[in-house]
């Protein structure tokens, strides 16, 4: 397993958009050969261009050699060479920029740990099959024992980010529980969530176990702890035009194929630390 990198301000993003993180400021391309052309001729190979980051730490990263590496970058490295019919070429930028540059044609699509929510579903298209599956619970100082689930959250404050799937499951949560929770949203700005909630200007948020890790505390240990059961199962797709079905359906075939001869797995264990491959069925079996 890769050593794990402290925080960063943009791995906030991560827990609020779960899907998503920081990457790098400035624009750069590479292409990723893969052999494919010696396989198909030259004229029907598709070139197709990946947006993704710099700054997530063992999802999509400049290693201490200088190379683009990480699971996503890795997994759409093993993608490419089982989809002889297209050639990938990465381009890294600021996460930000991402979406935008989708929809005006400079990427493709985004390899960048996205999730889909009916905020995204309205603009863009998702695969299908989940590369990566995230259950996430209640998250709240590791110290504090008297919060065991989501129900002891009542007249509480909640922090999440604006447009993510927590923050969908949350407004949910109220209208069937009399707006039981007091939802603070993220303003978007490089906000410390353990000094938040450490601070007791927050009481918890919700968190996938897999992001507890970047959150540490002066000692270097994780400062937050997930309790109860799991809440939402938010799956991990590649976010593409809403005109490019036929690449999303080439990508879940590829998929599927890593999934079923453990290849997927194998890389999940390698940089995430753990299988995020099953989902809460699976888990729960």
């Amino acid at each position: 397993m890769k050593t794990w990198s402290t925080l960063t301000t943009a791995l906030v993003a991560l827990m609020l958009v779960l899907s998503g993180c920081g990457a790098s400021a400035s624009e750069t391309s590479s292409s990723q050969a893969s052999g494919t052309g010696s396989n198909v001729a030259s004229q029907s190979v598709k070139k197709i261009v990946v947006g993704t980051g710099t700054q997530f730490p063992n999802v999509c990263f400049i290693d201490e050699n200088g190379k683009l590496t990480g699971f996503d970058v890795e997994l759409v490295k093993e993608l490419d060479k089982r989809l002889p019919e297209y050639e990938f070429e990465f381009k890294t930028m600021d996460f930000a920029n991402l979406l935008l540059s989708l929809e005006t044609n400079k990427i493709d699509f985004v390899a960048h740990q996205m999730e889909k929510n009916p905020y995204r579903e309205e603009k863009y298209l998702f695969n299908k099959e989940p590369y990566s599956i995230f259950l996430s619970k209640v998250a709240v100082d590791k110290t504090n024992d008297s919060v065991q689930s989501i129900d002891d959250l009542k007249g509480k404050k909640v922090y999440t980010g604006a447009t993510s799937n927590q923050a969908f499951f949350l407004q949910q949560y109220n209208k069937e529980h009399n707006d039981a929770l007091e939802i603070v949203y993220s303003s978007g700005a490089a906000n410390d969530l353990v000094n938040l909630i450490q601070s007791k200007r927050v009481d918890a948020t919700l968190m996938t176990d897999f992001a507890l890790r970047f959150y540490v505390g002066a000692d270097g240990e994780p400062a937050l702890k997930t309790v109860g059961e799991p809440l939402i199962q938010s799956d991990v797709l590649f976010v593409l035009r809403k005109d490019s079905q036929e690449l999303a359906d080439a990508l879940d075939k590829a998929i599927k194929e890593t999934k079923a001869d453990g290849t997927l797995a194998k890389l999940s264990i390698e940089w995430l630390g753990e299988d995020f491959t099953k989902g809460l069925d699976e888990v729960q079996k």
